[in-house]
């Protein structure tokens, strides 16, 4: 799908930065330029993973300077929960320090924000939230903002159905646009789940951030692994040239017992809103898609494979056409030749996930497994039958999406390749638009096999009638 023209422009200006800082000659490698709405390079951004840091042994960036920062959303991605790592706030705690100034907390519900808020003023962190305000919307703090409260970053943590379109209500991102030009963002992924149609708006919205020039990052923090920057680091040294990706995501079904999450037209579906993990490091490594070659097939909760003995939803709640698949399996074509392949499944009870991606390439194998809990890197090279394992004990990917996201902002290292943003809002648009053409084919496969069955049953009363 060719992004849209847009029919208007944005006027942007860039934030002003403290003296201190370099901002005004910086180098495009530092903001993940490769990306543009012309056209993709070839070449993905990449980090020496020796440059990594784990959270506990980093130091706070420097200054005294407060770095005033917007958090949009209160739930579990944010202040975290006992259901994964996630918790940006930790993050921007240990890399800011006393820097940090959470100027507002942004969620319609106030009781819960306000809930989070005290916790963390009871706690050792209380310098960066004491003069934190929760507001319901963007609008209702803007309207009350000081100048001391404008932000130089903002972080949108807000559910993907709230996002990624220009819809009233749910166009946060263009919001930020006009209220905060060139201020920098952070956003959660998917980009959005809506309806694919809303898709081009998500390419729109990927363009007024390239004009604005704002330093905007997605959290496809699998990106960030040090498992995975080593595997681009063997990719590029050797020259190597990508001849396929095989990406497998095996949920633990029995531990989802959000009701939205196995109805498809709130959450878009588990490709789309969980698999988009695998399909984004799929297109890391392999580059563009030809989402016309995308084809894929699902098992489905009606067949006589798709039976699943432990849910915790009740399903006869949910429409049967909007009911989750069980299993989706598709393969495309990347543009340079090279074959992709993904598949999701929902079959595994427990709690744990079960989850790989593998990269072949002439004489190499990369075999990456567990990335979510304990990344393990399984690599055969040419005159060697046998593999070799790499461990990566005490990574955090998502402190250091974090790290190199303000790194950038604060433009503070000289060496161009010191901090990059993995991720653009362009990569994830184009992320987004893979998963969707992965729902699609798979929807257009099954009606054509209910179609068949169909008219196979016809034929056969009709012989019977005749017979």
């Amino acid at each position: 799908m060719a992004t849209r023209r847009l029919s208007s422009t944005l006027e942007m200006t860039s934030t002003k930065q403290p003296a201190s800082r370099r901002g005004s000659e910086r180098r495009p490698e530092r903001r993940g330029s490769n990306y543009s709405t012309s056209g993709f390079s070839s070449r993905r951004p990449s980090i020496d993973p020796s440059r990594l840091i784990p959270m506990d042994k980093t130091t706070h960036v420097g200054g005294t300077d407060d770095f005033n920062v917007v958090f949009i959303g209160a739930g579990n991605i944010m202040f975290g929960s006992d259901e994964g790592p996630w918790n940006h706030s930790f993050r921007f705690e240990h890399k800011l320090g006393l820097r940090l100034k959470v100027v507002a907390l942004i969620d319609p519900a106030i009781e819960r924000a306000t809930a989070v808020l005290q916790k963390k003023c009871d706690s050792f962190v209380v310098s960066a939230y004491q003069a934190t305000r929760v507001f319901k919307t963007l609008e209702d703090f803007v309207k009350n903002m000081s100048a001391k409260d404008r932000p130089r970053a903002i972080v949108v943590g807000s559910p993907p159905m709230f996002r990624g379109t220009l819809q009233s209500g749910r166009d946060i991102e263009m919001q930020i646009l006009k209220h905060f030009p060139g201020v920098a963002i952070f956003l959660e992924k998917p980009i959005a789940t809506g309806p694919k149609t809303e898709l081009y708006e998500a390419f729109h919205i990927s363009k007024a951030i390239s004009d604005s020039k704002a330093i905007c990052s997605v959290g496809y923090m699998l990106r960030y692994l040090k498992a995975v920057q080593k595997m681009k680091q063997i990719i590029e040294e050797n020259e190597l040239v990508v001849m396929a990706t095989i990406a497998r995501y095996a949920c633990a079904y029995e531990s989802i017992a959000k009701p939205d999450w196995w109805d498809k037209s709130k959450s878009a579906g588990p490709v789309i809103e969980q698999g988009t993990h695998f399909c984004d490091l799929s297109r890391y490594f392999g580059g563009e898609v030809d989402i016309a070659s995308v084809t894929a097939h699902s098992l489905d909760w009606d067949e006589n494979a798709g039976h699943l003995s432990r849910m915790r939803v009740d399903e006869s709640k949910i429409a049967p056409e909007n009911r989750i698949p069980r299993v989706t399996a598709a393969s495309w074509k990347y543009d340079s030749g090279a074959v992709g392949s993904f598949t999701h499944t929902a079959t595994l009870q427990g709690h744990n996930y079960s989850c790989e991606l593998e990269i072949h390439a002439d004489g190499y194998s990369l075999k990456l497994i567990n990335p979510y809990v304990q990344p393990i890197l399984y690599v055969r090279k040419p005159g060697d039958d046998h593999e070799q394992m790499y461990t990566f004990p005490d990574d955090d990917p998502f402190f250091s999406e974090v790290s190199n996201w303000i790194d950038v902002i604060e433009d503070i290292e000289e060496d161009p390749e010191a901090a990059q943003i993995l991720s653009s809002y362009e990569d994830a648009c184009r992320t987004y638009e893979l998963t969707w053409a992965i729902r699609e084919a798979s929807e257009r496969s099954r009606a054509a096999r209910l179609a068949a069955r169909e008219t196979t049953v016809f034929e056969e009363e009709e012989a019977e009638a005749e017979a």
